[in-house]
């Protein structure tokens, strides 16, 4: 069978995989901290001896979709004047503790509970440098730069911001909160800025996101009418030049 159909099989199924990740980042365009993901490709065979083998220099010739990476760039940020909006310049997430674990998110905006606990808008408890959860008493707010959140002016804690080793994958769990590898221990961050009354939002732009989602699109349908053309040959040779042999 003519390996130019294997090419466009596999350029349809990564070009399909695609666009369900480009159409995931500009559903999310506007959710405060979403990071955005991108695909990337990789080879069907590994190992030393892969392109030495015939097999393996005809499969490794066709990208197929490897998986998806978090963009990890810096969103911008939107002032909203809420004393406890918190938004991170630079790398790095807060902390907030769930019934599954802890989370780590961009998504800054905080609300302090009747009983004077500082939550998300999930009403998952925010997480100080220390791993504990952040009481704020009555009275005005005021977060700095490092993340020490005083009252009145006294300091009561420091709102985390975590990093990770570099390369490490964080695995997605819904729109703008994410999980940590197993054994995967986060640090706190020595060069993150907290700007306090604002929110960051989305790294990834409404229009820049449509652009890609139609790139994608047509990529894919190229890809289908690849796969119909050879399609259509291999039923002649089958009805036409088969029988003559």
């Amino acid at each position: 069978m003519d390996s130019g159909y294997y090419a466009a099989l596999t350029g349809l199924v990564a070009r399909t995989q695609a666009l369900d990740i480009a159409a995931t980042n500009l559903a999310n365009a506007q959710t405060p901290g979403y990071r955005s993901e991108q695909e990337y490709f990789r080879s069907v065979l590994m190992g030393p001896d892969a392109q030495d083998s015939q097999l393996g220099r005809t499969v490794n010739n066709y990208g197929l979709l490897g998986g998806d990476r978090l963009n990890l760039g810096q969103g911008s940020l939107d002032q909203t004047g809420n004393p406890l909006d918190l938004a991170i310049e630079g790398e790095g997430f807060f902390q907030v503790q769930t019934p599954n674990g802890p989370r780590y998110t961009r998504d800054g905006g905080f609300h302090r509970t009747p009983g004077g606990q500082l939550v998300t808008t999930a009403g998952d408890p925010v997480l100080s440098a220390a791993g504990q959860q952040i009481s704020v008493p009555p009275g005005q707010v005021s977060v700095g730069a490092d993340g020490a959140l005083s009252v009145a002016g006294g300091v009561v804690a420091t709102v985390g911001v975590f990093t990770f080793p570099s390369g490490t994958q964080l695995t997605p769990e819904g729109a703008n909160r994410y999980i940590a590898p197993v054994g995967v221990k986060p640090a706190i961050s020595k060069d993150a800025a907290i700007h306090q009354g604002a929110i960051e939002t989305a790294n990834q732009g409404v229009i820049p996101g449509t652009l890609k989602l139609i790139l994608v699109q047509r990529e894919a349908e190229m890809m289908q009418r690849a796969l119909t053309v050879f399609h259509t040959e291999f039923n002649k040779i089958a009805t036409e030049d088969l029988p003559k042999v």
